[in-house]
């Protein structure tokens, strides 16, 4: 369950001043990626947009998607919150709409001490009874989960992986080393590492250039698996393709872009403040699609 190319889901949204949820989008997403072979599909992951989703929403969002996934793949529901008590709550309702597993991701804003991480992953693990995914992302949180948090973690049964989006090979190292032999999974939450991480142990990726370039990660995936590494080299360069226009706009503006102009799903704009993308940034990534052939 915890391995394979897991695709962190933009959240489709309509082009009206409600800025409304888009379903038949997500629907269109969701078959495209699950017919292109990912092994699972995470809605309310940071491409995702739940920092600026109210609960409603995202409860609505998230039995959209179980619904219409219908247990073709693993779904993982992000429900991290700044409160332990919000989280609790997220957590509670999603495991109840019968997600297959939730990512919680560190409290943000704030900057909680070790031990206060400690305890509040622990009362959420113990608010539910699926699986959870630890999620540490400090360049948008503030805070790192050390190695030793998260050694103190794996003891907890249904604590069973954790998204590594540091970037930093050492840190992804050191969730490696000490979760040999426990039974928790690390996922590389940094697609320019997908390669790197797999090297040194990584179960998967939690991968949100997948989203566009499924094949290419799929085929990475699939490659490293068959030993084919010249191969699955060649697959992870390809993506600085992608990786080179995300930067000319405001996440996930470019991206969803993108998906609309693959003609994949008409997955809409980001949602305010974040702007639509520009003329001269529309132009780069029709050029970066022809380079993928899409």
């Amino acid at each position: 369950m915890f391995e394979g190319i897991i695709t962190p889901i933009v959240t489709p949204i309509k082009r009206n001043e409600d800025e409304s949820l888009n379903v038949e989008a997500m629907k269109q997403l969701v078959d495209h990626l699950i017919e292109k072979g990912v092994s699972g599909i995470f809605p309310l992951g940071s491409n995702g947009e739940f920092h600026v989703l109210d609960n409603e929403e995202k409860m609505i969002f998230t039995k959209a998607v179980i619904d219409h996934v219908n247990q073709r793949v693993p779904v993982y529901v992000g429900t991290g919150a700044c409160s332990t008590k919000e989280t609790v709550q997220l957590s509670k309702q999603a495991e109840a709409l019968g997600a297959d597993a939730l990512s919680v991701i560190t409290p943000y804003f704030l900057k909680p001490s070790e031990e206060e991480l400690i305890q509040h992953y622990t009362k959420v693990a113990e608010s539910v009874k699926i699986p959870i995914i630890l999620y540490n992302i400090p360049k948008a949180t503030g805070v790192n989960i050390s190695a030793s948090v998260l050694k103190a973690l794996t003891k907890i049964e249904n604590i069973r992986g954790i998204k590594d989006s540091s970037g930093d090979l050492d840190n992804l190292r050191g969730y490696i080393e000490v979760t040999k032999g426990t039974n928790v999974n690390v996922l590389v939450g940094s697609d320019s590492k997908i390669l790197a991480g797999y090297k040194m142990g990584a179960t998967g990726a939690i991968a949100g250039t997948s989203n566009l370039i499924t094949a290419t990660l799929v085929g990475l995936d699939q490659a490293f698996r068959a030993g084919k590494i010249d191969e699955a080299q060649k697959l992870q360069q390809d993506i600085e393709e992608l990786r080179k226009v995300l930067p000319l706009g405001t996440v996930p503006s470019i991206l969803k872009r993108a998906i609309e102009l693959a003609g994949i799903a008409k997955v809409g704009p980001a949602r305010l403040p974040v702007e639509e993308v520009s003329v001269q940034a529309e132009e780069k990534i029709k050029n970066m699609l022809s380079h993928y052939q899409l």
